[in-house]
């Protein structure tokens, strides 16, 4: 690919071809190199402005699919070309991708949904651009990982982002068996029509351990359903899940024969007259419970519900 040639195949002019996003004044030109951006779960309110700047001013565009970022940008007012970047045309993508910042263009790389690299195909672009000796900019913003682990009320670190686990129960069990050990929590992806297949594999080899299945975040049914992995697999076996799906995990012992519920009703008896510290350490004695989890869950008390975001997209 000779200096200054637009990546082919299904790359679309760029936003000096003419793509409508506000003018030419309103961002600045961007410096080369590759931009890892991060979209929003569901609600469409979920991005950066920095976000906004760069989909704006790159010379590309890429999206898994494309119809769902064409979607978000709308709801912002940009209208632009988006390129095809899948698992199924990486290969020959790449090399594109390479060559045009190479020859000192930036390219935007944007999930359908949270920050790319976590469950679509980046890395291994991103490996690439790195090993040609090229900028990679990560312009951070919502994770589905990270905001199901902030409102589990389970221990945040240390915490291993495990993404999909394998489909075939076989490989699923043997991937669990391999962090069995680990005295972190746990953070796993999960389709819903799968979600109850891996709270069986969960519980058989980790133990009951507590857990929390948060879905639809930041969407317009959102649950968090906190429990033990018996009393999610019973509810979900009851009630068919929906929607995008995070499984947190606690960390081996950590409270496998206490319920939040015993916990929750302890902390809010203590919380009437002790400070959210003396409580946390009163309920973690009384119930032989970790005192990092029942901290958590007392400042969780203290304060509030956490409300449902309203409808984004």
């Amino acid at each position: 690919m000779q200096a200054r040639r637009k990546p082919s195949g299904p790359a679309l002019p760029s936003k000096r071809a003419g793509a409508s996003n506000g003018g030419e004044g309103d961002t600045p030109a961007l410096n080369r190199g590759l931009y890892v951006v991060a979209t929003p779960l569901g609600h469409a309110r979920d991005i950066t402005l920095r976000a906004l700047d760069v989909i704006k001013a790159a010379d590309w565009l890429y999206a898994e699919n494309g119809a769902e970022t064409a979607k978000l940008l709308a709801l912002h007012g940009i209208r632009r070309k988006i390129a095809s970047f899948r698992e199924e045309n990486a290969k020959a993508v790449i090399p594109e991708i390479v060559a045009a910042i190479t020859a000192g263009e930036s390219v935007a790389l944007v999930s359908d949904a949270g920050t790319p690299l976590i469950s679509d195909p980046g890395e291994n672009l991103v490996a690439a651009i790195v090993a040609a000796g090229l900028p990679v900019i990560p312009i951070p913003g919502a994770s589905a990982g990270i905001a199901a682990l902030s409102a589990s009320g389970l221990p945040a670190l240390p915490a291993l982002m495990m993404g999909f686990l394998p489909e075939r129960q076989s490989a699923r069990r043997t991937a669990l068996e391999g962090v069995k050990a680990l005295s972190a929590t746990l953070v796993i992806y999960e389709a819903p029509h799968r979600l109850c297949e891996t709270l069986a594999d969960a519980k058989a080899v980790l133990g009951d351990r507590m857990a929390c299945v948060a879905r639809e975040m930041t969407k317009h049914f959102e649950e968090f359903r906190r429990a033990s992995l018996t009393g999610l697999l019973e509810h979900f076996t009851q009630t068919l899940p929906r929607g995008e799906i995070v499984l947190v995990i606690a960390p081996p012992g950590e409270a496998e024969e206490v319920s939040f519920e015993a916990i929750d009703a302890a902390l809010a008896r203590a919380l009437e007259t002790m400070r959210v510290k003396d409580a946390a350490d009163a309920v973690a004695a009384a119930l032989s419970a970790p005192r990092r989890l029942v901290y958590q869950r007392a400042l969780a008390l203290k304060d509030g519900p956490r409300k449902s975001a309203p409808d984004g997209q």
